[in-house]
């Protein structure tokens, strides 16, 4: 025998891996053609011609979009492929049965124990997710959702697309939090390139079905890519009122598309992506009402027009002089007794505390200090403009930290936080002089937050949290009031009194109790109105508890990956510019992630 037989004998025959396709529930509408490494070639049966397609061979997102581009008006029938029998709506392929998540973690040493069996066990894991150690792990951990926050940020003419990653704890109730990524994305932000980025990372993840919305600011970008590419079944998911407190879930259904558009308009096809729901930060739209529905009342309104030009740019001749001269720094020092606060642009809450500041002067000591640095003094009615501004925006400045915060704040926080801004401002207009009558009408959200405030989903957000329940609801919200009694909830339940206290939260969210009779309606919900305010609550309602878990997982603000940017200039410093994207990326996850290592 030939050496080269012998090694013929000797060698092993080569591993077919095993691909995604294969198992998919579709593929009997395309034949398999060749696989070469990662890539699977097959050919589709229901194109005319020898139509080939390619896909990778650990997902089927072309195939499914040439389904749903190209014969969206085929009624597509799911199939088994170990048996090639027909699949009844709703239900999986038997090869493929779903992983119960109702289980829940006892103590960490039992994490430790089944990841390390899993690392022992599987020691060249061809295909990991179909070991049963895997499974044992994810079977013990209680998956409820997750949300994504985006941004993008720029820094040494590089542009990054950041996102953080959030959930709640179901025990308890507690916000996880983590950055997942940092990419550099190349080219103009348009819509498109934002959708697919964002695509990206939530695919690199295995989030694409898990994100139950992504938090963004209100750049056009991102709403307009959320309009073309969020996927329909999201979109009218919260037009659906319900029935009751029961929440239902049901597998995606096929699209249909008519196939003469779809045919006229395939040369200029744009590439499709599926992103989840999308929310808007409330901070950054409570931004917009600050540097944009505030300034343009004061510019056009005679009463305020000039003392607010004159005013403001005194001030800024102020903290430009405390900014860029030592000595001025010292004198004000010297004089006031304190340093003077310079604003950022894109922070409004540093604007107020450095008016605020200024108005905490005595008028002497301001004419004092202007006098000796070279600006024009601040007149009386200049500064009791400025008194009153600051007045009449503390509760907004207040709303703003309170819907910025990440470990304490549910998206349930957002409609009871809008109604205290609105109430708390608009008591404020019997103090004010004409100069700033009409700012607390401009500052009630109503107009801004228009969407949020209707949506059905927010308030049931809001309800579910044993803080509120229903006692922020005002007397004329009947829309919402019958939203919610078609959900279940009855709003006339005497609610637990609350115990008076003197923290500056329980302070901004003061909301009156009401005790009408009760409706005779499930009794679950009545006794949840009736119990305490304690996070802890829930776990005696689960109904409510999964309702709560559900639309209380997205952050109201895009905050959380503002910060993953605050500590992106840290690792990307002058004298580490020339770090590739990829390792800065692992460089800036790595220190923002960095409270893993205590778990």
């Amino acid at each position: 025998m030939e050496l080269s037989q012998v090694e013929a004998a000797d060698a092993k025959p080569p591993v077919k891996k095993k691909t995604t396709f294969e198992g998919w529930r579709y593929a009997h509408y395309f034949d398999y053609v060749e696989q070469k490494e990662k890539n699977v070639t097959v050919k589709c049966k229901l194109c005319p011609g020898n139509k080939r397609l390619n896909t990778a061979w650990n997902t089927t997102a072309n195939l499914s979009k040439h389904l749903k581009t190209q014969h969206g008006n085929t009624k597509l029938v799911a199939r088994d492929p170990s048996s090639s029998r027909e699949i009844p709506d709703g239900s999986t392929p038997s090869k493929q049965p779903r992983i119960a998540f109702a289980a829940k973690l006892t103590t960490k040493t039992e994490v430790k124990k089944l990841v390390a069996s899993h690392i022992v066990e599987e020691m060249l894991p061809i295909s990991m997710v179909e070991s049963p150690t895997f499974r044992k792990i994810l079977s013990r951990i209680n998956i409820a959702g997750m949300s994504t926050t985006a941004d993008i940020w720029t820094k040494n003419n590089k542009s990054f697309m950041g996102m953080t990653a959030h959930c709640i704890n179901p025990t308890d109730f507690s916000r996880q939090k983590a950055g997942i990524a940092c990419t550099w994305i190349k080219g103009r932000h348009t819509y498109d390139v934002v959708a697919g980025a964002i695509e990206q990372v939530h695919s690199s993840y295995g989030l694409s079905n898990k994100v139950v919305a992504t938090v963004t600011d209100n750049g056009s970008n991102f709403v307009k890519a959320s309009k073309v590419f969020e996927t329909p079944a999201a979109a009218s998911d919260s037009e659906d009122e319900g029935d009751g407190v029961e929440i239902e879930e049901t597998d995606e259904e096929v699209t249909f598309t008519d196939v003469g558009e779809v045919l006229s308009n395939e040369t200029d096809q744009a590439e499709h992506f599926t992103l989840p729901p999308h929310l808007r930060c409330a901070s950054h739209t409570l931004n917009l009402v600050t540097t944009t529905d505030m300034e343009k009342h004061l510019t056009t309104h005679q009463e305020s027009k000039a003392v607010y030009r004159s005013a403001f740019a005194k001030c800024s001749a102020l903290w430009n002089k405390a900014s860029r001269s030592t000595v001025a720094a010292e004198l004000v020092e010297k004089l006031c007794g304190k340093k003077l606060i310079v604003p950022k642009v894109t922070r409004w809450n540093w604007f107020h505390d450095a008016i605020s500041l200024i108005t905490e002067f005595l008028m002497t000591k301001l004419i004092t200090l202007c006098s000796q640095l070279g600006v024009k003094a601040i007149v009386e009615k200049e500064y009791q403009f400025l008194k009153e501004y600051v007045t009449v925006t503390e509760p907004l400045c207040k709303a703003l930290d309170k819907l910025q915060g990440e470990d304490y704040c549910y998206y349930d926080c957002l409609l009871p936080t809008l109604e205290s801004l609105m109430s708390k401002t608009l008591a404020k207009r019997a103090g004010l002089s004409r100069m700033t009558a009409g700012l607390p009408d401009v500052i009630a959200v109503k107009t801004r937050f228009a969407p949020v405030m209707d949506s059905r989903d927010v308030l049931l957000a809001a309800v579910t949290l044993p803080k509120f329940k229903v006692r922020w609801l005002k007397e004329e919200s009947e829309d919402r009031r019958e939203a919610l009694k078609c959900r279940g909830f009855p709003v006339d339940v005497p609610l637990q009194p609350t115990n008076a206290s003197s923290s500056e939260e329980d302070e901004f969210f003061e909301f009156v109790e009401e005790d009408p009779p009760s409706f005779n309606l499930d009794k679950q919900v009545i006794d949840y109105l009736k119990s305490g305010k304690e996070m802890g609550v829930l776990n005696s309602f689960p109904t409510i508890k999964k309702i709560s878990l559900k639309y209380n997982t997205p952050a109201a603000s895009s905050a959380p990956v503002e910060r993953l940017f605050s500590l992106g200039s840290l690792v990307l410093t002058p004298k580490r510019n020339r770090l590739s994207d990829k390792r800065f990326e692992r460089l800036l996850l790595m220190r923002h992630n960095h409270y893993f290592s205590e778990i």
